[in-house]
């Protein structure tokens, strides 16, 4: 029977190969990577502020390549009509893209899949760039240390649970699938207000 200890003792043997991980995972992909080094930080695995430095790094990364991708892309694909549909998809979800970019881009950092797609369409459609640093700085300050203590609240759950690493793990499974289910609506709801908004406003 292998319990969490066998985690604890893999990550700790390889923790620089796991800081990498988590700087690049950054890069590609937030919340999954931030909420599983909360668990790993919790269980003494991976050291917390180290870990939190990491994270804003790949964060902040991701930031800077984003625009510089979107700049490149406008420069090559500006009409192309896949293009167009993201610019459509972003305005659905975003409305106030164009004329209130700084709450736009912040507000994407705490729906799940958006911000990558408004990080590359910022440069895509030039959006200031000192309002959208601002934004995405401000956004990340709050979003990083959030899904880091969400991990250890999943990682102190599972083990009040069980300290079976199978058991563990499917605590922290369920645990995510809520936190995505709860995700989800959040971003349905605020989708509801923004249409409320503008035909309020109309």
């Amino acid at each position: 029977m292998h319990t969490v200890n066998l985690l604890i003792s893999l990550v700790e043997n390889h923790q620089a190969l796991a800081y990498l991980v988590i700087f690049i995972g950054l890069i590609f992909e937030g919340e999954f990577f931030i909420i599983f080094t909360g668990i790993l930080a919790h269980l003494g695995a991976l050291d917390f502020w180290v870990s939190l430095v990491f994270v804003f790094l790949g964060a902040l990364s991701k930031t800077f390549l984003g625009y510089a991708l979107g700049e490149f892309l406008n420069e090559k694909f500006k009409n192309h009509k896949f293009f167009r549909y993201i610019q459509k998809r972003v305005y659905n979800i975003l409305p106030r893209f164009k004329t209130q970019p700084f709450w736009s881009i912040f507000i994407s950092k705490f729906i799940m899949g958006a911000n990558n797609v408004v990080v590359i369409f910022s440069g895509f459609e030039r959006i200031n760039y000192k309002k959208y640093l601002k934004a995405e700085i401000s956004a990340t300050a709050i979003w990083a240390p959030f899904l880091l203590s969400l991990g250890y609240f999943f990682s102190y759950t599972a083990l009040h649970v069980s300290r079976e690493i199978w058991k563990f793990s499917l605590v922290i499974l369920i645990l995510f699938i809520i936190f995505i289910l709860f995700d989800k609506l959040v971003s349905w709801l605020y989708e509801l207000f923004e249409e409320f908004y503008n035909e309020k406003s109309e």
